[in-house]
């Protein structure tokens, strides 16, 4: 298993986490699961479930093991009249949270989630010295929350997130479907013919320069939805008329900047194995690029995506990588000097490109190479 750094949270968590959501089964089967969770490296679980019986059998499954695991755990997600309900009301939240740590047998949570913002609106009336707010404060100042984070599906909510110094990090829906998807607070949007449309648009800027921006802040990312939900396993309900695989969604969604680590839900042991098995892929399992590139519907041509297909460079340099620290620094009206430092450490910089663009026929997606190591080597200066 490899670890990513959380942003500036200073925590290691594992590439592949494990998403709780799927886990409603008996307390020997959720054993099972975290234990081959456990097995294969998995470090960070998140628990936005608020039913008692799956919280019990995660808690008591995790009993021993608390130190070794980073628990996402969500404020505003509660049980009332035996179902799931969202909300802000103090009352509710507070016994809720409660409940959370007493299940979990521990007296804290690595990331303490602001639950489910989806309406900029909503996000300003919290942060705006609400009482929820000031619980949350309270549970930072105290050491029962260790940070703050904040779960979202909208790329505006999630970007004054990470513009606010209080948010260390973020849950955000990332896969190369939603990523094409504009601004909605209607979930329904992603899996219709809205989502279908969208996939012949092109990448929605605001969410490139979403995770620009969450790179540049040490805001850190994890990802939920990685999957679409499923239906991008399927020809038929993808919005691109083709089907990828775990692997490859997962290695989409790693790709992006600022992505620690991706949720994946967890309902039996075989589950577990099929996202770990990314850790010891190949390239060529990795590859969504080739799908997507081949499929009836996308609209990533000429748009580099990091799959790292234009390498080897003859002269070292990280195509996959120079472009994406020019994608992240035209999000600034100056470079930012981190970023520029970021990308000397790479060693052979676009400057050294002699426009060979040999890269330019492995490229899937008929990216101008060339021309874009000049426009990087203009930008930095080297």
């Amino acid at each position: 298993m490899r670890y990513r750094e959380l942003g500036r949270t200073g925590l290691r968590v594992s590439e592949i986490g494990f998403g709780g959501e799927w886990m409603d089964g008996t307390p020997e089967e959720t054993r099972a699961v975290v234990d081959a969770a456990e097995a294969a490296g998995v470090n960070i679980l998140d628990c936005w479930m608020p039913d008692p019986t799956r919280r019990s059998n995660l808690g008591d499954a995790l009993l021993g093991l608390r130190e070794r695991w980073v628990i996402q755990g969500h404020l505003g997600s509660t049980w009332q009249s035996e179902q799931y309900v969202r909300t802000r009301d103090l009352a509710q939240v507070r016994p809720a949270f409660e409940d959370l740590l007493a299940r979990f047998h521990t007296d804290y949570v690595d990331l303490g989630m602001i639950h489910y913002v989806d309406k900029p609106s909503e996000f300003l009336e919290l942060m705006d010295d609400s009482p929820f707010i000031g619980y949350v404060r309270e549970l930072r100042a105290a050491g029962t929350v260790r940070h703050v984070g904040l779960s979202t599906h909208n790329p505006e909510v999630a970007r004054m997130a990470v513009e606010s110094p209080e948010i260390e990090m973020i849950l955000f829906s990332v896969n190369p479907a939603f990523d094409m998807m504009p601004a909605t607070d209607d979930l329904d949007a992603y899996f219709d013919e809205r989502g279908e449309q969208a996939a012949t648009d092109g990448m929605r800027p605001e969410r490139a320069e979403l995770y620009a921006l969450a790179e540049e802040t040490g805001t850190g990312i994890t990802v939920m939805k990685g999957y679409m939900g499923g239906r991008l396993f399927d020809a038929v309900q993808s919005p691109f008329g083709v089907a990828l695989t775990p692997i490859q969604c997962l290695h989409y969604a790693l790709t992006r900047p600022a992505v620690a680590s991706v949720m994946v839900g967890f309902g039996e042991p075989a589950h577990v194995a099929e996202a770990v098995a990314y850790e010891s892929a190949t390239d060529a399992e990795k590859d969504y690029a080739s799908v997507l590139a081949g499929a009836p519907r996308h609209a990533y041509v000429g748009q580099c995506t990091y799959c790292g297909h234009c390498a080897p460079c003859p002269k070292g340099i990280d195509i996959a990588a120079v472009n994406k620290f020019f994608d992240l620094a035209t999000s600034y009206d100056e470079v930012p000097d981190s970023l520029r430092e970021h990308y000397r450490a790479l060693g052979a910089t676009a400057a050294e490109c002699i426009a060979c663009r040999a890269c330019e026929g492995r490229c899937p997606f008929g990216v101008h190479v060339a021309e874009c190591m000049a426009a990087a080597a203009e930008l930095f200066g080297c």
